[in-house]
C-alpha cells in the first residue's frame, strides 16, 4: 500500500485553509467585538441619556419652584388664593409636573393644585414633608416616583411659606425610553451593515487564496520537489548532483543551479569539519570527540566478537608547573613532545590497530585491541613511564617530569565507554597517589579508595572554617646546651566523625587537590600571630612554618609572607620557612631567586627531609638555604647502622663548611641526642625532648623557662 505523502503542495494548500480559517476567526472576532462595543455603546448612551434627562428634569423643577416661589410671594401673604390657584394650575399644565404644592409658614396647605382645595389648611405628612417644611433655602428631595423641589416663599427675608414642584420620574423615563429604543434601532442598522462588507471581504480572500494556490503548484512545486530529491541524494552522502537544464532566470532557476556548486562545496566542507572536530589543534592526535565515537563503536565490534580491549589513561605528572613557571607556550612544547614521544612509544609496540588521542589538557589515552591486550598494556605503560621520565627542552630549558598512567581492561572492568573512562581515570590517580611516575591496573578495591579520598577532600574544603584544624608546636631545642630555641609548626586535623586522621593522609590530599594553596596561607597567619604573642625570651623563639611546592610555585608567596609578618608584628628574623627537597630539585634557578627574595625581607629558609630527595649535598650550593633538617628515616637507625651514621656526619660537616645550620629531626632516644651533640648537630627535635604542644602548653612551656 502507497504511503500517502504530506508534500509542499499539501502543506501550502493547508497553510491558505489555516490562513483563511485564521482571518474567518480574526473577522469573527472584529464581528464579536463590534457586537460588544455595541452593547457597550448602548449602555453608555442610555447612561448619559439617563443622566441627560435627570439634569434636564431637575433643572425644569429648580426654575420652575424658583418662578413659583417669586410669584407666589404676595398672594400668600395677602391670602389670595385665586392668584395662587391660578400659578399653581399654571404650572400643572406642564406634562412632568405632578403635583404644586403651597404652605404658609406653620406647614398648613394654602393650596394642594385641586379646584376644590381639598386639603386646604391640612399639615403635609407624606415621606418628604419634614424637610420640605424645614427648608430654609431650595432642597431637592428624591423618590422612585417624582423629583421633589422645595424653595421657600419670603418677603424680604422673611419665609412666609413655601411651595413644593413634584417632577414625575416616571413620565420623563417613558421619553428616555423612547430615545434609546431609536438609538439601538440605528446602531442594529450599522452592525448589519458591517456584517455585509465582512462577509464580502472574506469571500474575496478565499477567491485570493485560490488563485494562489493555483499559481503555486504550477510556478513553485514542482521545481522544489526537484531540489528536494537533490537536497535528499546530498543526504545520502551522494554530493554528484545531476540537475536537469532550465529555462528558468529567476530565484528558483538561481536555486537550481546552485545546488550543483553547493554539492561540490559541501563534500569539501564535510572532510574539513571532521577533520577539525575529530583532531587535537597541537598534537594533531585524535581528540576527546573522535576518541569516544571510535571508542563506542569498537566496544560494539568487542561484545559481538567476544574480544578485549585495554584503555592506557595517562596524565602528564605536575605539568601546571611548567605553564606557572615558564608560560603556556612553553607548556605547548612539552605536550608536543610528549605526544611525539607517546606516539613513538605506541608505534614501537607493533599494534597498527592502537589508537591514541589526546583526551584533554595534559591527559592522554591509548586503546589496545589485538593480541594479548593486558599484558601489552603493562608493557607499553612501562615503556611510556620510562620515556617520559626523561628531560624535557622547554622554552631553552631542561623540564623534568613524568607520567601517571591508569589501565583499565573491556570487558573485565566494564562494559562501557563510560564506565571505561571513568575506571582508566581511578587508576591514574591511583597511579598518582602510589607517587606518580608509574601506571597502575583498575581494581574495585581501588574504586573505593578513591571514593574515601574523594569523600574526605570534600570534607578538607571548609575544615579551617570549622575550626577542625588545629595548630601544635614541636619544641626545636640547641644541642649544646638543651635550651629551647624555637618551634615547628605542625597541623592536626581532628574530624568529628573520623577522629584523628593522620598528617600524611590529609596533607597529600591538600597538595593533589590544590587546597594547600588555601590551608597554607592561613596557616601561616595563625602561626605568626600566635608566635607573636609569646613571652619574648632572649631574642624571642623563631616559629618554623612548611612551604609545599604549590606555595612555593604559586607566585604569591613572598607577598603572603610579608603580609603575615605585617598582621602580627612578628620580625622577620624569627619566621623560618621549611622547603622540601622536591619543591626545589628541577628548577633550582627558579627556587634560588624565590630564596632570595625571601632572605632579603629577613625570614630564614631551610630545607626540610633533607637526603630523601637524593639530590646531593651539591644543590646546597645553588639553592640559597640556612639550615638543613635531617630526616628523620636516617636518625632512627643511627645507633645500628654505620651508614646512617655515617652521612649524618657528612652532611653535618658539609652543611658547616657552607655556613648552614643543621636540624635533626624524631630524635627519641638520650643516645642518639648524644651521637648527634658529638657530631656538631646544632639544634634537634623529637620526642625525647617533647611531644607536639597545644598553644596553651606552649605558652607554660615557655613562662617555665
Amino acid at each position: 500500500m502507497t504511503q500517502l505523502r504530506f508534500g509542499l503542495q499539501a502543506r501550502f494548500l493547508l497553510v491558505m485553509a489555516l490562513t483563511l480559517l485564521l482571518v474567518g476567526t480574526i473577522l469573527a472576532s472584529l464581528l464579536q467585538r463590534q457586537s460588544a462595543m455595541q452593547r457597550e455603546v448602548r449602555g453608555l448612551s442610555a447612561q448619559i441619556l439617563h443622566e441627560l434627562f435627570d439634569r434636564s428634569l431637575r433643572t425644569r423643577g429648580e426654575t420652575l419652584a424658583t418662578e413659583l416661589a417669586s410669584g407666589l410671594a404676595n398672594p400668600v401673604y395677602y391670602s389670595d388664593l385665586s392668584a395662587v390657584g391660578a400659578l399653581v394650575r399654571n404650572a400643572l399644565r406642564q406634562q412632568v409636573v405632578s403635583y404644586v404644592l403651597v404652605f404658609d409658614r406653620h406647614g398648613r396647605l394654602v393650596h394642594d393644585g385641586t379646584p376644590t382645595l381639598q386639603r386646604y389648611g391640612q399639615a403635609m405628612t407624606d415621606p418628604l414633608a419634614a424637610k420640605a417644611l424645614a427648608a430654609q433655602k431650595m432642597v431637592l428631595q428624591y423618590s422612585p416616583e417624582v423629583l421633589d423641589v422645595t424653595v421657600p416663599i419670603k418677603i424680604g427675608d422673611q419665609r412666609i411659606g413655601g411651595v413644593r414642584v413634584g417632577m414625575s420620574r416616571e413620565r420623563v423615563r417613558k421619553i428616555e425610553s423612547g430615545a434609546n429604543l431609536t438609538l439601538v434601532q440605528n446602531l442594529n442598522a450599522i452592525g448589519k451593515r458591517d456584517l455585509g462588507w465582512l462577509l464580502v471581504l472574506l469571500a474575496a480572500l478565499v477567491g485570493l487564496g485560490v488563485l494562489l494556490a493555483i499559481y503555486v503548484q504550477r510556478t513553485l512545486v514542482a521545481p522544489v520537489r526537484l531540489l528536494a530529491a537533490a537536497a535528499k541524494q546530498i543526504e545520502r552522502g551522494d554530493y554528484a548532483v545531476q540537475l536537469p537544464p532550465h529555462p528558468r532566470n529567476d530565484e528558483i532557476g538561481e536555486l537550481i543551479s546552485a545546488f550543483g556548486r553547493m554539492s561540490e562545496s559541501i563534500a569539501r566542507h564535510d572532510r574539513e569539519v571532521r577533520h577539525m572536530a575529530y583532531t587535537d589543534a597541537l598534537t594533531g592526535l585524535t581528540n576527546r570527540l573522535g576518541f569516544r565515537e571510535g571508542l563506542d563503536h569498537l566496544l560494539n565490534t568487542a561484545r559481538s566478537t567476544g574480544s578485549k580491549l585495554a584503555l592506557l589513561f595517562a596524565d602528564i605528572d605536575d605539568f601546571k608547573r611548567v605553564n606557572d613557571t615558564l608560560g603556556h607556550e612553553a607548556g605547548d612544547e612539552a605536550l608536543l613532545q610528549f605526544a611525539s614521544r607517546i606516539s613513538r612509544a605506541v608505534a614501537a609496540l607493533g599494534d597498527d590497530d592502537a589508537i591514541l588521542a589526546r583526551f584533554g589538557g595534559d591527559e592522554f589515552v591509548i586503546l589496545l585491541q589485538s593480541g594479548d591486550v593486558s599484558l601489552l598494556a603493562a608493557q607499553l605503560a612501562e615503556r611510556l613511564v620510562h620515556e617520559l621520565s626523561r628531560p624535557l627542552k622547554a622554552q631553552g630549558r631542561e623540564v623534568f617530569l613524568g607520567t601517571s598512567i591508569g589501565i583499565t581492561l573491556f570487558p573485565d572492568d566494564a562494559r562501557d565507554a563510560t564506565a571505561l573512562l571513568k575506571n582508566g581515570d581511578i587508576a591514574m590517580y591511583q597511579a598518582k597517589v602510589a607517587g606518580k611516575n608509574c601506571h597502575r591496573f583498575y581494581s574495585r578495591a581501588a574504586d573505593h579508595a578513591v571514593e574515601r579520598r574523594v569523600r574526605m577532600e570534600h570534607e578538607l574544603r571548609g575544615a579551617w572554617e570549622r575550626d577542625e584544624l588545629l595548630l601544635v608546636y614541636q619544641p626545636i631545642y640547641r644541642t649544646s646546651d638543651r635550651v629551647l630555641v624555637g618551634v615547628e609548626v605542625l597541623l592536626r586535623w581532628q574530624h568529628p566523625t573520623l577522629g584523628t586522621i593522620a598528617p600524611s593522609t590529609f596533607i597529600d590530599i591538600a597538595e593533589q587537590s590544590g587546597l594547600i594553596e588555601v590551608i597554607g596561607p592561613k596557616v601561616l597567619r595563625a602561626a605568626c600571630l600566635e608566635a607573636a604573642q609569646w613571652p619574648l625570651v632572649g631574642e624571642g623563639l623563631f616559629v618554623s612554618v612548611n612551604v609545599s611546592p604549590r606555595q612555593l610555585r604559586s607566585g604569591d608567596l613572598i607577598d603572603t609572607v610579608a603580609e603575615c609578618l605585617a598582621e602580627s608584628g612578628l620580625p622577620a628574623a624569627r619566621l623560618h620557612l621549611e622547603l622540601t627537597e622536591t619543591a626545589v630539585i628541577g628548577d633550582e634557578m627558579m627556587a634560588a631567586r624565590l630564596l632570595d627574595q625571601l632572605h632579603r625581607t629577613g625570614v630564614k629558609v631551610w630545607l626540610d627531609d633533607f637526603g630523601t630527595g637524593f639530590s646531593g649535598l651539591s644543590h646546597l650550593r645553588q639553592v640559597p638555604v640556612d639550615g638543613v633538617k635531617i630526616d628523620k628515616s636516617f636518625i632512627a637507625d643511627l645507633q645500628r647502622d654505620p651508614d646512617d651514621l655515617a652521612l649524618t656526619t657528612a652532611i653535618i660537616n658539609m652543611a658547616h663548611s657552607l655556613g648552614i645550620t643543621v636540624v635533626a629531626e624524631g630524635i627519641e632516644q638520650e643516645a642518639q641526642f648524644n651521637l648527634l651533640r658529638e657530631r656538631g648537630c646544632d639544634l634537634g627535635q623529637g620526642y625525647w625532648f617533647s611531644r607536639p604542644l597545644s598553644p596553651a602548653d606552649m605558652v607554660k612551656l615557655i613562662a617555665a623557662g
